[in-house]
């Protein structure tokens, strides 16, 4: 039996627990949602939780990829829920969310990749909370522009799409995805006048080399927002962590994307893609 490995002192998660997070957790039972914070087994689950917000996943929990770093669900999708875009809206009026990320799962079963619904949510939302800002962190839908434009018309305040690791690294550990295919993803966003977000792992096997080539290569595509966490397996079946990566390089690679021209980066250790996002739309 391959003994536990034990996490640095430095990725200690803070306790799943509290009336807030037991309302929140109720809030989305109650309401047959769901949230990448359960499905992906995030870290943050506890600290954001906590703090009355979550991050919500539409169109089901079952995805059509299998990435080897992700815990959600895969295999084939029950058909969307007519339902749910306006239960969510509800919700969020209900937890008096003032900013707001959504996420989803990839659905390459259908024809349009699940934009229509992107939409139809946003707008739902927007309908029922006036004056909350949006965050919606979207699959690459093969870069096809007519589905992103359709996410860009509902008029989320950002628009994230995640590189998620290194050129090298991205056939290994992303099924279909491909490196220049998100990059083409984020540079569409940046030419239609999108505030555009990405972000990525680190600890997989990458090079310092390959870290500040991706950052650049995601500066030079037009976004404005920028993400770098540590990766942590999520279960026994997942990509081994190949280095825990100190705080204070963290903070090296933060410097030089600040230097290189991003308006806004998250770079430490239990970052994550909507790891305090509410902070991210403030700063632009």
């Amino acid at each position: 039996m391959q003994k536990r490995r034990r996490l640095p002192v430095w990725l200690k998660m803070q306790r799943a627990s509290g009336e807030t997070y037991s309302m929140v957790k109720h809030i989305v039972v109650e309401n047959h949602l769901h949230t990448i914070c359960t499905s992906g087994n995030c870290p943050n689950i506890g600290e954001c939780w906590n703090r009355g917000t979550a991050t919500f996943m539409i169109l089901g929990d079952i995805c059509t990829r299998a990435c080897k770093f992700c815990a959600t669900k895969t295999g084939k999708p029950l058909p969307p829920d007519p339902d749910e875009p306006g239960r969510l809206a509800e919700t969020i009026r209900v937890m008096k969310l003032k900013h707001c990320v959504i996420t989803s799962v990839d659905r390459d079963d259908l024809p349009d990749g699940g934009a229509t619904v992107w939409a139809d949510t946003i707008k739902r939302i927007k309908d029922v909370n006036p004056g909350i800002t949006i965050e919606s962190l979207i699959p690459d839908f093969d870069a096809n522009p007519e589905y992103i434009q359709k996410i860009i018309d509902a008029n989320p305040d950002v628009i994230s799409h995640n590189v998620e690791t290194v050129r090298r690294l991205t056939p290994v550990i992303r099924t279909k995805a491909k490196y220049d295919r998100s990059l083409e993803v984020i540079k569409y966003l940046s030419e239609k006048g999108k505030i555009a977000k990405s972000g990525f792992m680190l600890g997989l096997g990458e090079s310092e080399e390959e870290t500040v080539q991706t950052i650049n290569d995601i500066y030079f595509s037009g976004c404005k927002i920028l993400t770098i966490g540590q990766y942590l397996k999520p279960g026994k079946d997942y990509m081994e962590v190949k280095e825990f990566i100190r705080p204070e390089k963290f903070e090296e690679y933060k410097v030089l994307a600040l230097a290189l021209g991003f308006s806004f980066v998250e770079s430490s250790p239990l970052v994550r893609s909507s790891f305090h996002a509410e902070n991210h739309i403030k700063a632009q």
